[in-house]
C-alpha cells in the first residue's frame, strides 16, 4: 500500500522549472551513484539535498549506516517523503539558507544529491564555507559545472570553482548521465562528482586573503597578474617576479599558495 500511495505522489507533484528540477527516475543510475559514497568513519551522519521522489534516498535507507537527513525546498514533495520514508529526519527548507553548523550539531557529514542546477555552484560554495564539516559529497551536476570543478590549469573551464574546491577536496569524476535518465529531461548532459576532503590542506587556503586573491585573479582571466592583483603587491614585486606575466588559468593550486603566502608577508 505504501509503494502504490508513494507513486500517486509522484505521478502529482510534477517537477517545478522555476526550481530547476530534474527527477531523476532510472533506478541502475540511482543505484550506481549511492554506491559512490564511501563508508567514511569519521561522518557520523548522511544529509541528501534535494530528495525529489526520493531516486537515490530509495537505495540510500537500504545501505547507509548513518542517520539520513533529507533537506527539500518543495513543500508539496514534503507529504510524500515523510509517507515514504519515516526513518530519516526531514528538513522542508532551503539548503542554501540553513546554518548548517547547527544542522549538524558538531557531527561530521557526508552530502549526496541530484542538486538543481541553477544553484549548484551555490550549493558548492556553501559546503566550501563548512568544509570541515563536510568530510565527502556526492553530487549531479550539468557537465559543464562538473567539469569546471574538477579541471586543472591551462584548461578554459579552470577557474574559480576549480581552485577553491580544489584546496579543500579532492575531486573525482564519477560518471555521465544523459538526459533520458530524468523527468523532465534536461537540455544539457549531467555529470556526477565526489568530493573526498583533503587531509593535507594548506594552511594558506584557509585564510581569507586566498579567497580574496584566486576571485579577483579570474575576475580578469584575460589579464596579465601584475594587472588583475596590482592592488595586492608592491610595484617592483610585481615587475620583477615572472609568475605575475602569467594570467589565472596558467597558475596551479601551489602557486596561488604561493601568491596568498607572499601577499599575507607583505602585509605584516
Amino acid at each position: 500500500m505504501r509503494q502504490r500511495r508513494y507513486q500517486n505522489f509522484e505521478h502529482r507533484v510534477k517537477a517545478k522549472k522555476y526550481l530547476g528540477q530534474h527527477f531523476l527516475h532510472q533506478k541502475s543510475t540511482a543505484e550506481k551513484i549511492v554506491r559512490l559514497l564511501s563508508d567514511v568513519p569519521e561522518a557520523d551522519q548522511i544529509w541528501e539535498i534535494g530528495p525529489g521522489h526520493g531516486a537515490l534516498t530509495t537505495h540510500l535507507v537500504l545501505t547507509a549506516s548513518k542517520p539520513i537527513t533529507l533537506i527539500e525546498t518543495d513543500q508539496e514533495l514534503i507529504p510524500e517523503l515523510e509517507l515514504a520514508f519515516p526513518q530519516c529526519r526531514i528538513i522542508p527548507a532551503d539548503f542554501l539558507r540553513l546554518n548548517l553548523d547547527q544542522l549538524a550539531g558538531n557531527q561530521r557529514v557526508q552530502i549526496i544529491g541530484n542538486f538543481p542546477y541553477n544553484i549548484s555552484s551555490q550549493i558548492v560554495f556553501h559546503i566550501l564555507d563548512h568544509h570541515e564539516m563536510v568530510c565527502e559529497v556526492v553530487g549531479m551536476f550539468q557537465k559543464e559545472m562538473a567539469d569546471r570543478i574538477a579541471s586543472g590549469p591551462g584548461t578554459k573551464s579552470y577557474g574559480i570553482l576549480s581552485v577553491l574546491t580544489q584546496a579543500f577536496y579532492r575531486v573525482r569524476h564519477c560518471m555521465n548521465v544523459s538526459p533520458g535518465h530524468f523527468t523532465p529531461p534536461p537540455k544539457v548532459q549531467s555529470s556526477v562528482i565526489r568530493l573526498t576532503h583533503r587531509e593535507d590542506i594548506d594552511p594558506v587556503a584557509r585564510e581569507p586573503l586566498f579567497r580574496t586573491l584566486v576571485k579577483s585573479a579570474f575576475n580578469q582571466r584575460r589579464k596579465m597578474l601584475r594587472n588583475s592583483l596590482k592592488a595586492y603587491y608592491p610595484d617592483e614585486v610585481l615587475q620583477s617576479e615572472s609568475i605575475f606575466t602569467k594570467r589565472p588559468e596558467q597558475l596551479t593550486l601551489q602557486e596561488f599558495y604561493s601568491l596568498t603566502a607572499a601577499c599575507l608577508n607583505f602585509r605584516q
